[in-house]
């Protein structure tokens, strides 16, 4: 970890809980989800007063398997005394196939 001039830690910048769930994937008796729980990296800037977070998340055991996904939010989109990140993608492919999935940050 780096210090400061003053041998001090550096401030940490914000982060988001996320939590969701992909969308069923299979036929029948293989259709299943998996659900997900993180805590994003700090807030990264990305030009004019817009932020991004990176996101590393596993699923949920189900199935005999599990999916990752690594990749990071969108911009801040502005609500109520504060913002949220939003993330449409897919997981990894695992056991021959992939969950799309759509989830909103925690407020901050």
């Amino acid at each position: 970890m780096e210090f400061d001039y003053y041998g001090q830690c550096p401030r940490q910048r914000h982060v988001h809980e996320i939590v969701g769930s992909v969308k069923v994937a299979g036929l029948r008796e293989n259709a299943h989800c998996h659900r997900f729980s993180t805590v994003s990296g700090q807030a990264l800037s990305c030009g004019c007063n817009d932020h991004y977070h990176n996101v590393f998340f596993r699923t949920t055991f189900d199935n005999d398997h599990f999916h990752e996904f690594c990749g990071r939010t969108g911009g801040a989109i502005r609500v109520c005394n504060g913002h949220v990140h939003e993330i449409r993608s897919v997981t990894t492919m695992d056991a021959g196939h992939r969950h799309r999935f759509r989830v909103v940050s925690s407020l901050d």
